[in-house]
Formats: C-alpha cells, sequence, structure tokens
C-alpha cells in the first residue's frame, strides 16, 4: 500500500513542476480517479487547471448535476455539451474496440477547444496502473491509455496516479478530504455507457442502459459492490401486457474485487433479484428480460466491452 501523504506531496511536486508555469486542462469525469487527479492538480497549481467535464450523453442518471455541484469550488470548471457530436461520431460502429477509440477520438477534440480557449498546454488524466496494464496487454483500450488517437495537440499529458490502483487512489481520495460520493463511488468506464451496450449506441439503447444502471446501483448499495452494472446486450421475445415484443435484454452484473484485476461475482438474494427485474422492465416499454451474470473475471472482464 501507497504512502498516502508521501504520495501527495511527491504528485503535486511532479504536477507543479511539469507544467511549470503553463496551463493544464483535465477530464473530469465525476468517477474516483479523475476527480481525485483534478483535487490533486487544483492543489497543485490552483487557478492554472482548467476542470473540464464533457457531457457525451453516455453519462449515468443525474451525473451532469452533481459535477454541477460537487466541483462548484473550482471557478474554472468547464461544462461542455456535446452529447451530439458523441452519438454522430459513434453512428452505426458495433465493433468494441472501435467504439473505445472513437470516443477517445472525440475526448481529446473536446479537450483540445477549451485548450485552445484557455490557452493551455497540457493535459492531466487520472490514468491508474490497471488501466495502463488492460491497453498494453491488449485486453481492452482505455480512452485515456490504448484509446488515445495518435495526434494530439499538447505538449505533454501528465499522468500523477499512473502507478496506483484503485484502491490507492480512495486513499488518496480520502485524503484530500473529498466527498464520500467521490471517494466510496464505484467505477465507472470513461466510456460511459457506450461499453455497457452491445453494438450499435442509440438514443433508445442509452435511455434503457442508463435508467437500468440507476436501478442496479440503488438496489445493491447495501451489498457494497466493488462494480455493480446493467448492460444492454441484445434482443429477445418478451410479453408486455397482452402483446409479445421483441425487445431489449439486459444484464445485470455485480462484482467484488481489490483492485479491479481479477473480481467475483456476488451471491445476491432471490427477492433483490426480482425487485431488479421488475423495476427494470418497467421502466421501458421495450425491455423484455433481465439476467444476472454470475462469471467472475477471469474468464470475463467487468464491463461488457
Amino acid at each position: 500500500m501507497v504512502n498516502v501523504d508521501e504520495f501527495i506531496e511527491e504528485a503535486k511536486a511532479e504536477i507543479a513542476e511539469e507544467i511549470g508555469d503553463k496551463h493544464a486542462v483535465i477530464g473530469l469525469s465525476g468517477g474516483v480517479d479523475s476527480s481525485t487527479a483534478a483535487a490533486l492538480a487544483y492543489e497543485a497549481i490552483g487557478d492554472q487547471l482548467t476542470a473540464v467535464y464533457v457531457d457525451t450523453g453516455l453519462m449515468r442518471k443525474g451525473e451532469t448535476d452533481e459535477i454541477r455541484e460537487t466541483f462548484d469550488y473550482m471557478d474554472s470548471l468547464r461544462i461542455v455539451e456535446a452529447q451530439d457530436r458523441f452519438l454522430d461520431e459513434l453512428e452505426g460502429e458495433t465493433d468494441p474496440e472501435e467504439k473505445r477509440h472513437i470516443i477517445g477520438e472525440q475526448f481529446i477534440r473536446e479537450f483540445e477547444t477549451v485548450a485552445r480557449e484557455v490557452d493551455a498546454d497540457y493535459l492531466v488524466q487520472g490514468t491508474i496502473y490497471p488501466d495502463r496494464i488492460e491497453s498494453e496487454g491488449t485486453i481492452k483500450s482505455h480512452h485515456n491509455v490504448g484509446g488515445l488517437p495518435e495526434r494530439i495537440d499538447f505538449d505533454g499529458i501528465v499522468e500523477p496516479m499512473r502507478d496506483l490502483y484503485k484502491d490507492e487512489v480512495r486513499e488518496v481520495a480520502r485524503a484530500l478530504d473529498l466527498e464520500e460520493i467521490i471517494s466510496e463511488r464505484m467505477p465507472f468506464p470513461g466510456p460511459g455507457l457506450a461499453v455497457r451496450i452491445i453494438g450499435e449506441v442509440t438514443e433508445e439503447k442509452l435511455e434503457v442502459a442508463r435508467e437500468a444502471n440507476h436501478v442496479v446501483e440503488e438496489e445493491l448499495e447495501e451489498y457494497e459492490p466493488w462494480q455493480a452494472l446493467a448492460a444492454v446486450i441484445g434482443k429477445a421475445t418478451g410479453v408486455k401486457g397482452d402483446n409479445r415484443v421483441h425487445g431489449w435484454v439486459v444484464a445485470v452484473r455485480s462484482v467484488e474485487s481489490r483492485d479491479g484485476m481479477t473480481a467475483r461475482a456476488q451471491e445476491l438474494d432471490w427477492d433483490t433479484l426480482q425487485r431488479m427485474q421488475s423495476r427494470i422492465t418497467g421502466a421501458h416499454e421495450n425491455v423484455a428480460r433481465v439476467v444476472y451474470d454470475v462469471t467472475h473475471k477471469p474468464p470475463a472482464t467487468i464491463e461488457y466491452e
């Protein structure tokens, strides 16, 4: 386990040294990784940092409002409405890796636009060690590692937490006095709900995935999972009222883990599973059924794409 106090001082010194008297932007998603990196950078360089939250349209329910409230102490916080641009770029794409690369490139373009406006030369990211291992090992591309485009219009990328595991990031977040809603928050993928949708990302599937994830996080809070999620994985026949429907299949997943490198599927009681399926199928007319994923990691990854 990292010595938290030493790490914080060393990380702030590294950020200050790399950026010098220049300006930097940081992608702020609201997750524990990017939030902790933002807090470190803000303490290190203050007003030289512009925190950028990009509303991709792929976010959790209520995410944008939470960001506004949680990070209102950062005067330079920018909220970029980019839903249409991301969905336009993703239109027709079904390959998981291509989706990640598209999202990674679009994120960079959004950051570059803000960087030009504020005359920033550096990009700070909340990349952590498992992100690098999975990208380097070709398990999957992370939008802030293997998903980056070849052309990046920044003098440098600063990743102060690149050697930390998730549990160590949480320790740093607590030491920085970040709110519990941030420090204890379940992991959420950088590409957002796009990797919880098998195949093409559409507005309808996003609507289903967003509501289903909200239900899962609410219902499974008492189980204290390392990560819990819902994914739209395809279509199947169902019955709604007196009519047969060919509707969406939603897979629920809940796992225990220390660092995300390996994970075990949680055992949930029947009443909880039934309550979730009832809420999820009732939330959208085109959801036909709900299934529970019992696969550990390995052989499965935690996310679906």
